[in-house]
């Protein structure tokens, strides 16, 4: 059995990843200040007096909350393709994504703790 799909190829794939991050740049405003965090932090993760295995923990660890933001603006655009009316699932699908993004906040606050903590020699 043939799948009706379109063949794509790794060149494809990756424009419509590179249509996609535009997309969210100029269309979520959440997602920009999400890339404005990780901007300043991560320029203050790498100047920190640390080692570069903490500054790198950190560094990465800012990418979470990128990576929510991400799924939540494609739950919010599925829910509004499918109505526009107010309905009970769809506000919790919403509020689903919203709790993805303060999760993340919360753990990435948490690895920065921890990690400097460990780094500056706290305990």
């Amino acid at each position: 059995m043939k799948l009706n799909k379109p063949k794509h190829n790794l060149f494809r794939n990756g424009m419509y990843a590179v249509e996609g991050f535009v997309d969210i740049v100029k269309n979520e405003t959440s997602f920009k200040w999400q890339l404005l965090m990780l901007l300043v932090m991560g320029i203050i993760a790498w100047y920190l007096p640390i080692d570069f295995s903490y500054s790198a923990i950190l560094f990465i660890s800012l990418f979470v909350p990128v990576l929510a933001e991400v799924a939540n603006s494609s739950i919010e655009r599925v829910v509004d393709l499918i109505t526009n009316d107010y309905h009970i699932l769809a506000k919790q699908a919403k509020d689903a994504g919203a709790t993805l993004v303060l999760l993340s906040l919360v753990v990435t606050v948490l690895v920065w703790i921890f990690t400097l903590i460990v780094a500056l020699k706290l305990v």
